[in-house]
């Protein structure tokens, strides 16, 4: 019984959600190709080239929302491929000339217009099915109830049966019967279909995928040399600046002890007691230092206790769920606690935050980490932020950075790196 409710409520969930899309194919779809090809088909006329990149923008943006529908209610991912434009693209018309230019040389662009194509006819079709297979259904038990009366002067078509009796109105209703099966049966899998045809047209190829991955790590490559010179001087400012100058400051103390020991005992003493703080002082910051370099917590209990200890630092509430299943290469487990530690910093300092959710878990060959809290939103990536500098960090093992934060919160921040557990 539970299974059958669970399945009528999952199909009844699949037509309200294929409705929704099919509207979209209808008012997106066929207005934006429209559009878009009276858009390039003016470009001769010198009005395409200001409106090519404002209509193909609207065209990403539709096609951006219905990858965001696959992952979110279907689990199907689709890649996002169009390329970035060039940081240095100018202003004014000569700028729309460029971006149109760059747009239509971007293979990406035109599977937009050929998937606008398709969901506009078979997109349609198979997000539709869903709603309509339940809702033709209930049709057929509403004419078994009587409404066949009303059409007693001519038959009414139910699907193949005509419709002119009570007798053949149970046949109808033993058709909607039938109708109403197959879409509790197949509901859930006529969206995901759509979903799927909605992957094979907008996905990049094999070869564009390669290209595309070579080119982001030439990329996290050199960031990866520029970041690992930058954390080098900061490890030998943080030397020369903290335990280094408390060293130096000992011994010169002590060679002080050795020539008043025997003079002035009391001072001897007092310096000797200078010393032995500044050694503690040193080994501390020494400790810090290394803890900042590789948190031995992480090398001794893996990423999952490193980030709970992380998180009893914090000066709120925090919650930390981790689910792995052994250890991973211990460069990428650094990077992910670092990760993971600049986040719960931009919480604690810049959110307003009160509470903060941590979820680690790992599947499908890949480190997922998820860390949420209820300040009051609004953070960006870009400008140089911390979040930037994650992004940089993950980018250097092919890991992905996604954040969500309107305004009023909450704040979402979702990492991926791929990798295998050991």
């Amino acid at each position: 019984m539970n299974v059958e409710k669970g399945r009528i409520r999952g199909a009844v969930l699949a037509a309200g959600r294929g409705f929704v899309v099919s509207i979209a194919t209808l008012a997106g779809s066929i207005t934006l190709f429209v559009w878009a090809v009276l858009s390039i088909a003016f470009i001769p006329l010198g009005i395409g080239l200001i409106t090519t990149p404002y209509v193909l923008e609207l065209v990403r943006k539709h096609a951006n929302q219905r990858r965001l529908l696959a992952v979110t209610w279907s689990g199907i991912r689709v890649p996002v491929p169009y390329r970035p434009f060039p940081k240095d693209v100018r202003t004014g018309f000569t700028g729309q000339v460029e971006r149109t230019t760059l747009m239509l040389k971007d293979p990406a662009t035109w599977r937009d217009l050929r998937w606008l194509l398709v969901d506009m006819t078979v997109g349609y079709v198979t997000s539709s099915l869903p709603s309509a297979l339940l809702l033709y259904a209930l049709e057929g038990l509403v004419l078994a109830a009587g409404l066949w009366r009303v059409f007693t002067d001519d038959r009414y078509w139910y699907g193949f049966v005509p419709v002119s009796s009570q007798a053949t109105g149970l046949a109808a209703a033993a058709l909607g019967a039938v109708l109403f099966t197959t879409g509790v049966l197949f509901g859930e899998r006529l969206l995901r279909l759509h979903f799927v045809i909605v992957r094979a047209m907008l996905a990049p190829t094999q070869e564009e995928a390669l290209a595309r991955r070579i080119e982001r790590l030439t990329e996290t490559r050199h960031e990866a040399v520029d970041t690992a010179a930058s954390e080098l001087r900061r490890i030998e400012r943080d030397l020369h600046d903290g335990a280094q100058a408390r060293l130096v400051a000992m011994g010169m103390n002590l060679g002080t002890v050795e020539a008043l020991i025997e003079k002035d005992p009391a001072q001897a003493k007092k310096l000797l007691a200078m010393a032995r703080e500044s050694s503690a002082e040193a080994l501390t910051e020494l400790r810090d230092l290394v803890r900042g370099i590789h948190p031995p917590v992480l090398a001794e209990r893996g990423l999952g206790d490193a980030v709970r200890a992380l998180a009893l630092r914090l000066p709120f509430e925090s919650e930390v769920e981790a689910e792995l299943g052994g250890r991973m290469d211990a460069a990428v487990e650094s990077a992910a606690y670092f990760a993971v530690s600049e986040t719960l910093t931009n919480a604690a300092k810049h959110a307003g935050a009160d509470r903060v959710w941590v979820d680690i878990h790992h599947e499908d060959a890949t480190l997922r980490i998820s860390v949420t809290d209820n300040g009051r939103g609004g953070a960006t990536v870009g400008g140089g932020s911390g979040l930037s500098g994650i992004e940089r960090r993950l980018g250097t093992f092919d890991g992905i950075m996604a954040v969500s934060s309107p305004a009023g919160g909450p704040t979402m921040v979702t990492m991926e790196i791929p990798c295998e557990l050991s």
